[in-house]
């Protein structure tokens, strides 16, 4: 069952967005050269970088692991975090152009309920990926990866050339659609007819339908695996 979406939920998101691309990805990038993040245990964070350093979030706090060692803080503000991590503020704008503005000192507002409610949306997103990935083992999937410019969650299916290729993903909610929804987003538009039309980039199932239907996860890969059929056919 879906958690309702307490009215803190998108102050805690856009918060947590300026964390993603203004500390947490540079962390990894000034490394190894990466921006993708993952959803991990009680938020999201970046994989495993360099000699075994990792910088997450865990519901209000933020994580950071090194061989033999585990800290962590409660997250305050964009200033903060930087000096705890050890990482210059501010998003690699040679690679990304920052969504979120970067005020070092703001507070981040970031509440308990809104991040659990967040960390639950990006784990089932990243289960239903999974099994959509699975299911269409044979185009091409990539990994599923959180982007801190668009924080959201998605994989790509299918072949370019083909007219086949499709955004799959699982946000958490933006100016067009403000709570969380499943998305699929052919890149060719000629292929965004039907039901993969009702929105500028595709389809999308909303939170509050998800929610509606019941069994959210059944609903969410019959939605994935709908849109994949439509432009793939049956795996």
């Amino acid at each position: 069952m879906l958690a309702p979406l307490p009215d803190s939920f998108v102050a805690t998101r856009d918060g947590l967005h300026r964390l993603a691309e203004h500390v947490i990805a540079p962390a990894r990038y000034r490394v190894d050269g990466h921006i993708s993040l993952v959803a991990t245990p009680g938020g999201f964070g970046t994989p495993t970088f360099g000699d075994g350093e990792r910088v997450r979030v865990d519901g209000v706090e933020l994580v950071h692991e090194r061989p033999g060692t585990s800290t962590r803080v409660g997250i305050t503000t964009l200033s903060a975090a930087a000096r705890f991590v050890g990482v210059p503020l501010g998003a690699p704008v040679e690679v990304y152009t920052p969504a979120t503005s970067c005020e070092p000192d703001a507070p981040l507002g970031v509440d308990p309920e809104a991040a659990g409610v967040l960390a639950a949306w990006f784990e089932l997103g990243d289960a239903m990926l999974a099994e959509l990935r699975e299911a269409y083992a044979t185009h091409q999937p990539t990994a599923t990866a959180l982007w801190p410019e668009h924080f959201d969650l998605a994989c790509q299916l299918g072949d370019a050339a083909a007219g086949t290729l499709a955004n799959y993903g699982a946000s958490p909610g933006d100016a067009v659609i403000p709570q969380p929804y499943l998305y699929v987003g052919p890149f060719a538009a000629s292929r965004r007819t039907g039901k993969l039309a009702a929105y500028p980039w595709g389809a999308a199932i909303t939170y509050e339908d998800l929610a509606a239907a019941g069994d959210s996860k059944g609903t969410g890969i019959d939605f994935f695996l709908e849109g994949a059929a439509l432009l793939l056919g049956q795996p």
